[in-house]
């Protein structure tokens, strides 16, 4: 396992124990990229590009998570990064309206 990740990326992977992550596993840099970008600060930000390589982050933009992404952040990072196309577009983007069913006799 490598080093610890530093405690400031605690509030984007909530649920996780950070000393118990390593960065190399590709599930662990997916999910990191993904909520770090999504929703994080400046120093976040930076730390995830000190930490992961050029086309590691482009991959994570092109090929989305689904339901986790805001639409402004996923088309900034788009533009950034110059992607072309995203891969599940729509389906990557957070609904914060999902729709209800209503039953009709």
């Amino acid at each position: 396992m490598g080093m610890s990740l530093p405690k400031f990326l605690q509030v984007y992977v909530p649920s996780y124990d950070l000393s118990n992550l390593d960065k190399t596993e590709h599930g662990v840099s997916r999910e990191l990229i993904t909520q770090v970008l999504n929703l994080g600060d400046e120093k976040a930000v930076s730390w995830v590009f000190h930490n992961f390589t050029p086309s590691e982050i482009k991959s994570v933009v092109k090929n989305p998570q689904k339901g986790v992404w805001n639409e402004e952040s996923l088309n900034y990072w788009k533009q950034i990064l110059k992607i072309k196309k995203i891969s599940g577009y729509e389906a990557a983007l957070t609904n914060i309206y999902p729709v209800r069913f209503i039953k009709t006799h």
